[in-house]
């Protein structure tokens, strides 16, 4: 039972895989990124640009996600992007924040100047 086990995680991590983009982005909690995805309309596909703060991230090997957060006419939208998805082309870091927590759910009860965070040079 335990063999049979085994090879089933290596067959799912074989096929996993194939799908793992290459393309490394070193995001981290609190960077500001710009994501250009691809949408489709109909039969028409177009690129779309988003901008925002990453306040979270979640690793597990292909099901890697980031919470991106932006203010539009003073609401607050999140988005979950999956960062292996072959819809995403590139993701862009503009500029690096210094915080001190792993997630930055903190940033939904602040609104104006309260969501500034401190920027970190490299």
């Amino acid at each position: 039972m335990i063999k049979k086990l085994k090879k089933d995680l290596n067959l799912v991590q074989t096929i996993q895989k194939q799908y793992i983009t290459n393309n490394y982005y070193n995001i981290e909690i609190g960077d500001s990124i710009k994501i250009k995805k691809i949408i489709q309309e109909g039969n028409k596909e177009r690129v779309q640009i988003a901008e925002g703060v990453v306040i979270s991230k979640k690793n597990s090997s292909i099901n890697k996600t980031i919470t991106v957060r932006k203010t539009i006419q003073n609401v607050g939208v999140e988005r979950i992007y999956l960062v292996h998805s072959p819809h995403i082309l590139n993701i862009e870091v503009i500029k690096k924040a210094k915080v001190r927590r792993s997630k930055l759910y903190y940033l939904r009860n602040r609104s104006g100047k309260g969501t500034r965070l401190k920027q970190r040079f490299t």
